[in-house]
């Protein structure tokens, strides 16, 4: 579980670091309460951060800002450049995200 700190830790995107705290709490729920396997928690916090990352680069400011139009480009993105696998993970990622964290 010390891999989930990363909500509150240097290594997490601005969009989590600078988000309230309900917010962060909420992105720290999904992951430990929601997702019991260690191996998929890891792969979905990795593929949340990488969003988000993205989702900076698009110069996104606030989880709010997030869109499913959004999400849609960053896995149009993907799909040129992994396989289908992983991109059908990171769409699963999507549909979650869209829930709102």
């Amino acid at each position: 579980m010390n891999d989930l700190i990363i909500a509150r830790s240097a290594a997490a995107p601005a969009l989590i670091r600078q988000a309230p705290e309900h917010a962060k709490f909420r992105f720290l729920e999904f992951f430990t309460a929601q997702i019991r396997d260690p191996n998929t928690r890891r792969a979905y916090a990795k593929a949340a951060v990488k969003l988000l990352s993205w989702c900076e680069q698009q110069e996104v400011h606030s989880l709010d800002a997030i869109t499913p139009i959004h999400v849609a480009g960053w896995v149009e993105e993907l799909t040129q450049s992994h396989a289908a696998p992983t991109a059908k993970q990171r769409l699963a990622l999507s549909g979650i995200c869209s829930t709102g964290w």
